[in-house]
């Protein structure tokens, strides 16, 4: 069985954690955030809709109570 690995991105913090994603890793390979399209906070924590520097668009969200990000390909 293999070792499950937690979707990471990669953010600029200032006054607080994970004020803006500037790359995510997705399968494997890191891709540079090209322009944050929407940004929203849920009851949990922050979320973020991207899309990265190859064209692709995914949906961040950051779990603020367990510290864990989630990666949802758009």
């Amino acid at each position: 069985m293999g070792e499950e690995v937690t979707p990471l991105v990669e953010c600029h913090s200032g006054y607080t954690y994970a004020e803006k994603p500037i790359a995510l890793h997705w399968e494997g390979e890191r891709q540079e955030i090209a322009e944050i399209e929407a940004e929203w906070r849920e009851p949990e924590g922050k979320s973020f809709r991207v899309r990265t520097v190859r064209g692709n668009r995914y949906e961040l969200f950051y779990n603020e109570k367990n510290g864990d990000w989630r990666i949802t390909p758009v």
